[in-house]
């Protein structure tokens, strides 16, 4: 039987999960970890199954017409994913970016036909949100990730049986980091829908532990760490939450490529960091540890993680 897609969403979503077995073997501990591949979606990210999420529940709901430009603020991802579902389905897309932000997501953007505009750095998404807001007409659609259930909606759907079915149920611990939230609200979830004893691990950056209660500072963890807490965001869903340096991320985001034979983003390498450290504590022994590796390395090779001479 002919086995032909009709669109590339079809191929969103359905990652596999793979074990880090050369990492275990550095880590020297007794943990399983396992590693979801979100940069396999045709994007390269986690923030596909957002994008076309969002898109699809918008079009449901009318929000959206052939004649209305998809504007969003964001850190990257979730414009190079509603870049590609916009040109998917015919819609002009305009990505308001923090221009802090690696080169390679907004050459990425643009290569998808949308349109972008940086705004300060120093404003953080605050800023981004806030010009999208600025230059929206009656006619245009902002999905407004850290705002929008479909963006926890697409992986209760999706990322979280996926992860129970392909693990046979047999999971103890998800690490996920904390950009708008979505992820790891979705996800948790669903799993502790199936079983209230997984315990949900929440990452973000040592110097904007928000989640911690502390104020918000720069950082250089690119697509966690918004600097404030979204409202998609539940903060019930996690029961612990893993501060990490820039330096542990960029480490252990190298150590996939050299060791596990694939490049991952700063924010896998942020969560691979919070999953050795419970690796190291006892009550981890035998654990099957689930670790959200959200985007590709291929989008930071002009950043700290792999250019060491920045």
């Amino acid at each position: 039987m002919a086995n032909i897609l009709t669109s590339i969403e079809q191929r969103i979503g359905n990652t596999p999960l793979l074990e880090l077995q050369n990492i275990e073997k550095i880590l020297d501990s007794k943990v399983r970890l396992i590693a979801k591949l979100e940069f396999l979606n045709p994007g390269g990210s986690v923030k596909d199954r957002v994008a076309l999420q969002m898109i699809k529940d918008a079009e449901k709901n009318n929000l959206i017409t052939k004649d209305s430009t998809i504007i969003e603020p964001t850190s990257g991802n979730t414009g190079i994913g509603l870049a590609l579902v916009g040109a998917s389905r015919g819609y002009n897309v305009h990505i308001i970016m923090p221009d802090s932000m690696s080169v390679e997501r907004k050459l990425t953007m643009e290569a998808y036909g949308a349109e972008v505009t940086l705004t300060p750095g120093a404003e953080g998404m605050k800023g981004a949100i806030a010009y999208a807001n600025s230059i929206k007409t009656s006619k245009d659609f902002i999905p407004s990730q850290f705002d929008n259930p479909s963006n926890p909606l697409a992986h209760y759907l999706t990322t979280g049986p996926e992860i129970y079915r392909d693990t046979g149920g047999k999971v103890d611990v998800l690490i996920s980091g904390v950009g708008t939230g979505g992820t790891i609200t979705g996800i948790g979830k669903y799993l502790k829908e199936k079983n209230p004893k997984i315990e949900v691990v929440a990452v973000e950056p040592i110097t904007s532990a928000v989640l911690s209660g502390e104020k918000a500072g720069k950082h250089g963890l690119q697509g966690i760490g918004a600097g404030f807490i979204p409202n998609v965001l539940d903060t019930t869903i996690y029961d612990r939450i893993v501060k990490i340096t820039d330096e542990e991320a960029y480490k252990y985001g190298r150590l996939i490529g050299t060791k596990e034979g694939f490049l991952v983003g700063i924010s896998s390498g942020a969560a691979l960091a919070a999953a050795a450290k419970l690796s190291q504590e006892g009550k981890y022994k035998n654990k099957t540890i689930v670790v959200i590796l959200p985007d590709s390395g291929d989008r930071y090779l002009s950043t700290k993680l792999f250019n060491k001479g920045l």
